[in-house]
């Protein structure tokens, strides 16, 4: 098992907080080390992951804040 495998199992992941507890459609994202973020379906733990740099991850919140996605 290499070592982002390793730490995406044992990642402290977290759901937003504007998610309901009725098991809709959501996304939980985990901090990695060196800055990066991870996000993952909340209802497929085993599943596959996405990882984003410091950078990428910031571009992404910053268009989030900013409404460029709807």
């Amino acid at each position: 098992m290499d070592g982002l495998t390793r730490e995406l199992r044992t990642a402290r992941w977290r759901k937003s907080t504007l998610s309901g507890d009725d098991g809709s459609d959501c996304v939980e994202v985990a901090e990695l080390s060196g800055g990066r973020r991870a996000v993952r379906d909340s209802k497929d733990h085993g599943g596959p992951a996405l990882v984003f740099t410091p950078g990428e991850w910031a571009a992404f919140v910053g268009g989030v804040k900013n409404g460029e996605f709807g």
